[in-house]
């Protein structure tokens, strides 16, 4: 199987031909579109390794991110993997579970480079099955003006969960505009902002030592927060994905919603504000889903080792941060170039500053059944179809059965 480097011409590609015919290809399936500039950072990254390792030659196919993962999954389920894809991490247990992935041997200095919290989204049974690449945190947008309006005397924005649902109604009650957006159709951020929340007021899915816990006191009470807070929502949440709720942010048709540090980039001429998710009534502390997309090797190319290589190398501190900045991601870690985005926009920190106290997406083999379980709770509750105790009780019962396959 062949791909084609994104950046070597056709002349390029044509005089290594006699060369490549010695060299052993490695070949990366990457999602999204590779016309950025963290896909330029990459390139050069790559060039570079291949420099020092002339015994191999670098070939990397962008796929669309809808296309993206059954492409690397199917190919590898079929016995002819890439050698190294993109993925979210959301789906490294599946992989791991199939015997389709190989983990990663890191050093202590390797390791200890990370937040616990961010190695956390690649971890489980003992080891690290992909390494960050890219990542996100949210925090909490809020519009300047319209607490103003509503005679709210919130000059640094909401602190806690009451401030929240203070806000939300004196905005739905006392201008035109609702008082918070919350995505709740059938798609993956509608569970993303719940566990926003949820992490927030110290709750979890899955617990440390691997049991659901979601019908937790916590857990229940973070449902009962998106119950109270649906009439001050937008009409008809259950329509609304993150990224629809942008434009009515902008369009001042909302008060509040969380978003990452590209939102920042989408609220037009909006006074607005940027706050950490609030601590709940059971959280020790404001808090915030960590999201990642990682670099896995896949079992069975032939070049195994040299994929790692490749990969530890394109993940280095440095490198990293040169290709977070790229791409306008959340910071993987924490270096003098992260220092830099801060003094340069004060905003960054709210979304750097969250790492720390930030908990994964949780990892069970099948992630898209455990996505519909959380997902049809939150709904109902905002729907108010089930109460938090119910929907609580009814998704712990099938998370369960998710958990013991």
């Amino acid at each position: 199987m062949k791909f084609t480097h994104m950046l070597l011409a056709a002349t390029s590609i044509a005089g290594f031909a006699s060369a490549a015919a010695a060299q052993e290809e490695i070949d990366i399936i990457n999602c999204g579109a590779g016309d950025d500039a963290a896909a330029e950072v990459q390139a050069a990254d790559i060039e570079a390794w291949m420099a020092d390792n002339p015994d191999y030659t670098v070939s990397v196919e962008y796929v669309p991110w809808g296309q993206c993962q059954e492409r690397a999954i199917t190919l590898a389920a079929a016995g002819d993997p890439a050698a190294i894809s993109y993925m979210g991490s959301r789906v490294l247990k599946q992989l791991a579970g199939s015997g389709l992935i190989r983990p990663f041997d890191l050093t202590e200095e390797e390791t200890s480079s990370y937040e616990p919290s961010v190695l956390s989204t690649v971890q489980f049974d003992g080891e690290v099955w992909g390494l960050p690449r890219a990542f996100s945190t949210k925090a909490l947008f809020w519009n300047r003006g319209l607490f103003e309006e509503a005679g709210l005397d919130m000059p640094d924005g909401p602190q806690s969960w009451d401030d929240v649902m203070t806000a939300a109604q004196a905005i739905t009650e006392n201008t035109d505009a609702a008082g918070i957006g919350i995505p709740a159709a059938e798609f993956d951020n509608t569970m993303h902002e719940f566990l926003n929340w949820l992490y927030a007021n110290g709750g979890e899915v899955i617990d440390a030592e691997g049991n659901v816990v979601f019908d937790s006191p916590n857990n229940v009470e973070t449902l009962q927060f998106m119950a109270d807070l649906a009439p001050y929502m937008e009409d008809g949440p259950l329509a609304y994905d993150r990224a629809e709720l942008e434009p009515l942010f902008r369009e001042g048709q909302i008060a509040m919603y969380t978003n990452g540090g590209w939102g920042r980039a989408v609220t037009g001429d909006v006074d607005y504000g940027i706050v950490p998710v609030p601590a709940g009534p059971s959280g020790s502390g404001p808090s915030t889903l960590l999201i990642t997309d990682s670099l896995v090797v896949f079992e069975g190319s032939g070049v195994e080792d040299a994929a790692m290589d490749l990969v530890k190398y394109l993940t280095e501190t440095e490198r990293q941060a040169a290709f977070d900045e790229g791409g306008g991601w959340t910071p993987i870690r924490q270096t003098a170039k992260s220092d830099e985005l801060v003094a340069a926009d004060p905003t960054w920190a709210v979304f750097i500053d969250a790492v720390p106290t930030g908990g994964p997406e949780p990892s069970v083999v099948d992630y898209v059944a455990m996505q519909d379980v959380i997902n049809v709770a939150i709904q109902d509750v905002i729907t108010g179809d089930a109460t938090p105790e119910d929907a609580a009780a009814e998704a712990q019962a099938e998370l369960e059965e998710l958990a013991a396959e």
